[in-house]
C-alpha cells in the first residue's frame, strides 16, 4: 500500500492553532507543536484547516503559519495548508500567496454557507488548481460545508493535473472504494474513529485531530497497514478508540484537543476564538472520563493529566478579525 507518488505523506496532523489567553495566535508554541507532532511520527502538517480554526485566522496568520511550518519541518515533513473561502477569487489569492510561503501542497475545502451547486463546486475547484502548481487535496465535509462533492463530480476533477487527492469525512465507504477504482487520486480518511477502516479498502493515509496528541499511533497504524499487518494495526487502533471517543464526540475536535494538550502542559492555554468555546463543566467531565480509559498509548500518558476547566471556558475575540476580502 506504498504510494510512491504522494507528494503529501501519509500520516497527516490537522493541526490545532495555539494561542495565548486573550485569543492570539501563541507563535512559540505553534513551534514547539509542530515539531512534537512530527518528532512523533506525522510526515505531514496541516496548517489553517478546519481544526486550525481557519474561519477566525486572518490571512497574515495563515500564511505565517505556513511558513512557521515549513521553517520548523526543516524537510522532514511535508506543510499542507488548507482552509480556502466560500469566494473563490478570494481562495485563489490565498492559495497563490501561500504557494510563495513555501506550502507544499494546499486542501481545498467545498465553498460553504453558499451551497453552489455540483457545477459551481466543480469550477471552484478547477479555477482554485488552475491558479498554482501545488498538488491540491479536495477536502469533502457536507457536514460543515452544507453540499458534499458528489461522486460523478469527484470522478470530473480527478482528471485535472493537479488535483491528486482527497480528504473524505462522508463515511461513505462504497463510495471510496468506488473512487478508488475509477480514479488515481489518494485518499485520506478525514474522520478519526474510521482511520483504519479506510486504510483497510485502499485509503492512502489520514488527515487526524486526535494526531495532534498522539500521532506515533497512527504511524504504527500507517506501517502495519502498508506491511499487511492487520494484527498489529487492529491493536493500536482498538487502543486508541477511546482517544479518539474523547477528542472527537462531546465538543468540536478542536475545542476537546487543545483542552487535552493544555491539561498534558503541551500548549500553555487551551483558549479558542469565537464562536467556539471551551467545554462547559459537563462536557468537561465527559471528556476527562473517557480519558480515564486511555491506556498504553504512545505519547498520551494521562497519569499527570491536569485539566483546567476555568482557563478553557469562554472564547476570545481577537484583536484582528479574519475576514473574507
Amino acid at each position: 500500500m506504498t504510494h510512491t507518488a504522494n507528494p503529501f505523506g501519509q500520516v497527516l496532523v490537522a493541526l490545532v492553532t495555539p494561542m495565548t489567553a486573550d485569543g492570539e495566535v501563541d507563535w512559540p508554541a505553534t513551534e514547539k507543536h509542530i515539531d512534537s507532532c512530527i518528532s512523533a511520527g506525522a510526515d505531514g502538517i496541516v496548517v489553517t484547516g478546519t481544526t486550525g480554526e481557519t474561519s477566525t485566522l486572518t490571512d497574515p496568520e495563515k500564511l505565517r503559519l505556513v511558513e512557521v511550518g515549513k521553517d520548523v519541518a526543516a524537510g522532514r515533513a511535508k506543510i499542507i495548508t488548507g482552509g480556502g473561502s466560500n469566494e473563490t477569487a478570494h481562495a485563489i489569492e490565498l492559495y497563490k500567496a501561500s504557494e510563495k510561503a513555501g506550502a507544499d501542497g494546499i486542501m481545498i475545502v467545498t465553498p460553504y454557507y453558499n451551497k453552489p451547486t455540483q457545477a459551481g463546486i466543480l469550477t471552484h475547484f478547477r479555477l482554485v488548481a488552475d491558479a498554482t502548481d501545488l498538488p491540491v487535496i479536495l477536502y469533502d465535509i457536507p457536514g460543515r460545508t452544507g453540499v458534499p462533492i458528489k461522486y460523478e463530480t469527484i470522478l470530473r476533477l480527478a482528471k485535472h493535473p493537479n488535483i491528486l487527492a482527497i480528504k473524505d469525512a462522508k463515511g461513505d465507504f462504497s463510495e471510496v472504494s468506488r473512487v478508488l477504482n475509477q480514479t488515481d487520486l489518494i485518499y485520506f480518511s478525514g474522520d478519526d474513529a474510521n482511520v483504519l477502516p479506510h486504510l483497510s479498502i485502499g485509503a492512502s493515509g489520514l488527515i487526524g485531530v486526535t494526531a495532534n496528541i498522539a500521532a506515533g499511533p497512527y504511524r504504527t497504524i500507517v506501517d502495519a497497514v502498508n506491511t499487511g499487518d492487520l494484527a498489529s494495526a487492529t491493536a493500536a487502533h482498538m487502543k486508541l478508540e477511546p482517544l479518539v471517543r474523547a477528542v472527537m464526540t462531546h465538543v468540536p475536535g478542536t475545542v476537546a484537543a487543545k483542552y487535552i494538550l493544555h491539561g498534558l502542559g503541551r500548549i500553555g492555554s487551551p483558549r479558542v476564538r469565537l464562536p467556539l468555546v471551551g467545554p462547559e463543566e459537563w462536557e468537561a467531565a465527559m471528556i476527562e472520563d473517557e480519558l480515564a480509559l486511555v491506556k498504553d498509548v504512545a505519547g498520551a500518558d494521562f497519569r499527570n493529566f491536569r485539566p483546567d476547566r476555568n482557563a478553557a471556558a469562554g472564547g476570545a475575540l481577537p484583536k484582528v478579525h479574519g475576514t473574507t476580502r
